[in-house]
């Protein structure tokens, strides 16, 4: 297993969605992107990521550093990103969701651990932990772990920024669809294994806003019935149409990002899942060429491998 397939993917789909972050789909239909591109939207450079990269990148390293899950290490790595531009391309930190920024800044001032100062709010249920649970997936199939145990590890990691259901229930899926995938199941098969997993632990209620995932077919439907915004359904959705959809690495990523909106996440997080079942070799050599400190991301893909 090489862990670069999905983390170069996850890399690629983020710095691809960078410069036209909150670009409407019209627009980008009448113009749509099919390379990597530089400043744009916040003014970056070709090749920089947002906070999905350096998020994963921090949990990585805490996961790395410890040989274990301790979300107070993650909370800890996340504080140095977002206060001193750590697993930054550029060394500055220019982009984090308002869920998340409140709950680090509960942590840095020592009002709870951790996994307990994320919103849990329904409000308060955005994208910003989803963007970061693909180091999981590799660390819960490394380990072997069984369902029990992932579903207590991605809802003690999701809520160090969100701890309502709706977005525990969100990346858990993401998590196992990753699973499925390094299991080497096709598309379609982990997309159905999902579908017969056990979501007792959540309410009708919660499993009810994943129903056009779970209880329907979300590949069939029309590309206007698909949101990309920023909500953690909506990019699940989003994530999954965008990979069944497509038949290469380098069209889901161009398909993701021309739906628009909250481009970085939705690229970076079906890039993971791409990335995984493509392998690093199929996806396009100029877009890796123009990663930013791109053997940096390579060297911790490998020392994660050793945990």
């Amino acid at each position: 297993m090489k862990v670069k397939n999905g983390i170069i993917g996850f890399v690629v789909g983020d710095t691809m969605g960078v410069p036209v972050e909150f670009n409407s789909r019209e627009r980008l239909l009448l113009n749509p992107v099919t390379e990597m591109l530089e400043y744009g939207t916040h003014n970056m450079p070709k090749g920089c990521w947002s906070d999905d990269t350096s998020m994963t990148l921090a949990t990585m390293d805490s996961i790395i550093k410890c040989k274990e899950i301790n979300t107070n290490d993650m909370a800890d790595k996340f504080i140095k990103w977002y206060r001193n531009g750590e697993y930054t391309a550029t060394g500055i930190m220019f982009d984090i969701g308002t869920t998340t920024q409140q709950a680090l800044v509960k942590y840095q001032r020592g009002i709870d651990i951790a996994s307990k100062c994320g919103g849990e709010r329904e409000y308060d249920n955005g994208n910003g932990s989803l963007m970061r649970m693909l180091p999981i997936a590799y660390y819960c199939y490394l380990k072997g772990l069984e369902d029990t145990e992932i579903l207590k590890i991605v809802k003690e990691v999701s809520s160090i920024t969100h701890r309502h259901p709706i977005s525990i229930l969100g990346c858990y899926i993401y998590v196992r669809l990753a699973i499925e995938l390094l299991k080497g199941k096709g598309l379609l098969q982990a997309y159905q294994e999902i579908k017969k997993l056990d979501y007792l632990y959540f309410t009708e209620d919660t499993i009810y806003k994943y129903e056009r995932i779970l209880n329907n077919d979300i590949g069939l439907y029309n590309i206007n019935e698909i949101s990309s915004n920023g909500y953690i359904v909506s990019t699940l959705e989003a994530v999954i149409w965008s990979l069944i959809n497509s038949k290469s690495f380098n069209e889901t990523i161009i398909k993701a990002i021309n739906l628009g909106e909250d481009t970085d996440t939705v690229g970076a997080c079906v890039g993971g899942l791409a990335g995984i079942y493509y392998g690093i070799e199929n996806i396009n050599q100029k877009w890796k060429d123009n990663i930013l400190k791109y053997d940096y991301i390579i060297n911790m893909c490998k020392e994660f491998e050793k945990i």
